[in-house]
């Protein structure tokens, strides 16, 4: 029997993370990519849009189709997927607090080409718990926000049955620090939380309770701890067949079955040597696609360049030839699970099982996943975690090649100047802008009133949320609107930060720093006191976190109150907390307009504070906040926070000289 005649299975999804500047920008390079041999499509969202803002909102300044693509009404919708069939397109959609507002404006869309719903297949993210923990897009209260998700797990469950109404994401937990424990516990609390809520709702029989799980999907991680993850993804195989079998009494094994999407760590992916991501970014991709029995249903890869900023289509091209050559060139597809019967892997697959329903009895004695979310247990246990990881990594405990250890590195033909990633520039913003106003002129602010209308009455009564929201798609409902509507009938969540105000007492090599912070408060007449700010939308929090923690721990005194402030309100705090001096934290690439916001109004309130910022930010960039006054810059490969912590004591030294403040 030849190669080409042993029968083979079918690989998985190819996709490719993307969306940027305007939908028509994206629609073109999802066309380009689907030439290439992607055969589905992954949506990113900007933050204006997955927060329910309008690109021209004021606190939508600078983010405008900066982390994904902006998205105000069924005009851009259009445009986003002109000249691709929804009827056999296979799309996934990263968006969590609006996700019931992009699906109807998805579903306007299809109905608009004709496409049966009964055809539309693809998955929408939809997990709004890990928003409260790790990424931040959260908008609404956990009640309500469960409710949204139930609506459309019921409404797509019936209309678009081929359609995943929920991908429960622990893919973010990882990237804020998750143990293989932590992401395989949270993200099935997550589950019970939903699938109790449906269940609870009345809407459903049994039989239909059935196909709601059987949509069910997740979203993983892979890390580069290879044998674990595989592990890891095999103990997710089994516990999810036994909560749906003893916890639902789901008693077809299809609907059992555990089917996910990744993408492989972001997280671990360097600024320095950053071409050690290619070989990264390989190896997880194996974590998730050897064993057949827990093998990913769709795979996404990160560019290896993304640690230095937005990456090129060439750069995706990378990522996307890797699964290729993967799936059709090697003989992976031809066999069965290569780790079945193997005593290690069982050894440990059973001890994540263990620990896990260990942990999840804990969340489920404080009453389940949303009362772990508002007590902040969740979010502290992810903090401390990460803390622990980058513990590790200074401490050389954890070698982490290029970063610290084998720095010593040749110059990399790859890297160099703005050309090395792909820029948004500030006329997409500009454009998205007046093609949002022009769109507001053209509609019927009639059929707008109207439609809006029966939105709040649905959200108030009790109603399904997305027949009424397909109806305000296609009345020409702004994003904004359809956001401001539901943020009155809900309101809005600020979610804990993690971060507590007690000093740890088990730091190692903090003794020198902590005499230090001590020093200077003495010399200041009171304790050092630093702000730790997120202008902007970018919900990413992880290091602003570790920053506020580490500060913490050296005895400085912090403020740190969370995401989404605008630059007003940092600066209003930094006066009123009496600030020594100011940190920034930017990983949306709008560090630019941003810092200079805060700098400038600094300057306006007569306050005479330094600022350091940090982000995924290029030299260029770090260049250009140094002349307008930034006294530091940080990116990713400033990893050492002792020696962050050291540069902020002499800089408000320095600033401060010998008198007090």
């Amino acid at each position: 029997m030849t190669r080409e005649t042993i029968k083979r299975d079918k690989p998985w999804i190819f996709r490719t993370y993307a969306g940027h500047s305007t939908a028509t920008a994206s629609n073109a390079l999802y066309r380009k990519n689907l030439a290439k041999g992607q055969t589905g499509l992954s949506v990113a969202f900007d933050l204006p849009t997955q927060t329910g803002y309008d690109s021209d909102h004021v606190l939508a300044r600078g983010e405008v189709g900066k982390v994904g693509v902006p998205i105000c009404h069924l005009g851009d919708m259009r445009a986003l997927f002109d000249e691709i069939p929804l009827a056999s397109m296979n799309t996934s959609m990263t968006i969590n607090a609006t996700a019931a507002w992009l699906m109807a404006l998805y579903i306007a869309v299809a109905d608009e080409q004709g496409a049966p719903r009964t055809s539309l297949q693809g998955t929408i993210q939809n997990d709004i718990i890990k928003e409260y923990l790790s990424r931040g897009t959260y908008v609404f209260p956990p009640k309500p926000s469960l409710r949204l998700i139930k609506d459309v797990a019921i409404f797509t469950t019936s209309e678009l049955p081929k359609w995943n109404p929920m991908n429960i994401c622990s893919y973010h937990l990882q990237e804020a620090g998750a143990t293989p424990v932590q992401e395989l516990a949270f993200a099935l609390a997550t589950a019970i939380a939903v699938l109790d809520t449906v269940k609870a709702s009345g809407e459903v029989d049994q039989e239909k309770f059935g196909e709601v799980v059987g949509r069910i999907s997740f979203f993983v991680n892979a890390g580069l701890r290879f044998v674990t993850e595989i592990c890891k993804m095999r103990a997710f195989v089994d516990l999810w067949d036994e909560l749906t079998r003893e916890r639902y009494g789901v008693t077809d094994p299809k609907q059992r079955l555990f089917r996910y999407g990744v993408q492989v760590n972001s997280l671990g992916l360097t600024e320095p040597q950053p071409e050690n991501n290619v070989a990264r970014i390989l190896i997880e991709m194996l974590a998730v696609t050897l064993s057949k029995k827990a093998r990913a249903r769709a795979v996404q890869l990160p560019a290896w360049n993304e640690a230095l900023g937005l990456p090129r289509p060439w750069d995706q091209q990378w990522s996307l030839r890797m699964q290729q050559i993967l799936a059709y060139e090697t003989d992976l597809l031809e066999y069965g699970d290569i780790f079945d019967g193997s005593a290690a892997i069982d050894r440990k697959v059973e001890e994540l099982k263990r620990e896990a329903k260990e942990e999840l009895r804990r969340i489920e004695e404080m009453g389940g996943a949303v009362a772990a979310v508002e007590s902040g247990y969740m979010k502290q246990q992810l903090v401390e975690s990460n803390t622990a990881r980058l513990e590790a990594i200074e401490r050389g405990e954890h070698t982490v090649v290029g970063v610290n250890r084998f720095t010593e590195s040749e110059p990399s033909p790859l890297t160099g100047g703005v050309e090395a990633i792909m820029t948004v520039s500030e006329e997409a913003e500009h454009d998205q802008i007046a093609r949002l106003k022009a769109w507001r002129a053209a509609r019927d602010d009639k059929a707008v009133a109207a439609a809006l209308a029966a939105l709040k009455r649905a959200a108030q009564s009790g109603a399904n949320i997305m027949p009424p929201s397909i109806e305000c798609a296609k009345a020409g409902v702004t994003t904004g609107e359809w956001g401001w509507t539901l943020r009155e009938a809900f309101g809005e969540y600020r979610a804990p930060t993690g971060v507590g105000r007690a000093m740890r007492n088990d730091v190692e090599g903090l003794d020198d720093l902590r005499a230090d912070v001590d020093r200077v408060s003495k010399k200041l007449g009171r304790r050092m006191t630093f702000l730790v700010g997120k202008p902007g939308l970018d919900g990413h929090s992880n290091g602003a976190e570790q920053i506020a923690v580490r500060a913490r721990d050296a005895g400085m005194q912090v403020v740190y109150e969370g995401i989404r402030l605008t630059p007003e309100e940092i600066v209003e705090a930094a006066r009123k907390e009496k600030a020594h001096v100011i940190g920034l934290s930017i990983l949306s690439g709008s560090h630019l307009p941003l810092v200079k916001d805060v700098v400038g109004r600094i300057k306006e309130a007569g306050l005479d504070v330094p600022v350091v910022a940090g982000g995924i930010i290029p030299p260029e960039d770090a260049a250009e906040l140094e002349k307008v006054g930034v006294a530091a810059v940080y990116t990713p490969k400033d990893f050492e926070l002792n020696r962050i912590m050291g540069d902020l004591v002499r800089i408000v030294e320095a600033k401060n000289g010998q008198t007090n403040a």
